[in-house]
């Protein structure tokens, strides 16, 4: 029996929405980084981009536990001595909500051109409005069988 590999123009690639407000970082972006990859599909292919779409609204709604909000650090070096630069996670929050989610995403993707390509593909706000309603994107619950559509993920509109 033959491996069936998908070519381009068989991917079907649905849109879906989650609402972030009061998930957790990491279970969340675990959640969106397999659907982005498409390892939720049958026809999962490693070296092709197979996933789909997401879309997250209330990014700056997430929920932290413990001193995290004090003690994570996200560190950026522009190259030249004595160029590190380090902020904390609330200090990301105020300033750019949406990035502590996208940071923790990308980080999940593979680092190369494919990883890329699957990172384009996720949209992150920080508010509850997307512009991606003529898309029709579906919750993101009906993805994670053996629970009810929107038992872990919802979204209203």
């Amino acid at each position: 029996m033959k491996t069936y590999v998908p070519k381009r123009g068989e991917i079907q690639q649905h849109w879906y929405v989650v609402d972030a407000t009061g998930q957790s970082l990491g279970r969340l972006a675990t959640d969106i980084a397999r659907v982005l990859r498409g390892k939720h599909k049958p026809s999962y292919t490693p070296n092709d981009d197979v996933g789909d779409f997401v879309v997250v609204v209330n990014a700056e709604k997430l929920r932290f536990t413990g001193k995290r909000l004090s003690d994570k650090m996200y560190y950026s070096h522009s190259g030249y001595p004595g160029g590190l630069k380090e902020m904390n996670l609330q200090r990301l929050l105020d300033a750019h909500p949406t990035r502590v989610l996208e940071k923790a995403v990308r980080g999940m993707l593979p680092h190369n051109k494919l990883g890329e390509a699957m990172y384009r593909k996720l949209k992150v706000y920080a508010g509850p409005n997307h512009p991606h309603a003529p898309q029709q994107p579906r919750d993101l619950g009906q993805v994670f069988r053996g629970q009810p559509a929107g038992a872990r993920y919802t979204h209203e509109g």
